[in-house]
């Protein structure tokens, strides 16, 4: 009897809903971004599970603050951010 899933080959979804621990291949759920201010436009490394509110360098104004998990960007403001997974995962997803 054939199973209904094929466990050598999982699809992104299913891989991405389990623990971090418990994939295929282990990886990490954190990622670094690159936020750029939307006053005086320096862009600032922020980690995604930042758990301190991080200011902008140029003009101290707040570009994320810390919740339970992730940590969240500032509404109201254009924050434009470019996502850094670790390199090892830019190996394994292509």
């Amino acid at each position: 009897m054939p199973l209904a899933k094929d466990l050598v080959h999982p699809s992104l979804e299913d891989e991405k809903r389990k623990h971090k621990k418990k994939r295929l291949v282990q990886s990490p759920n954190s990622y670094f971004m690159d936020v750029k201010c939307p006053g005086c436009y320096k862009i600032t490394t922020v980690f995604s599970h930042a758990q301190t509110v991080v200011l902008c360098v140029g003009c101290s104004t707040v570009l994320c603050q810390p919740t339970g998990g992730k940590a969240r960007l500032t509404e109201g403001k254009d924050c434009s951010f470019y996502e850094d997974r670790i390199p090892e995962m830019r190996l394994l997803s292509s």
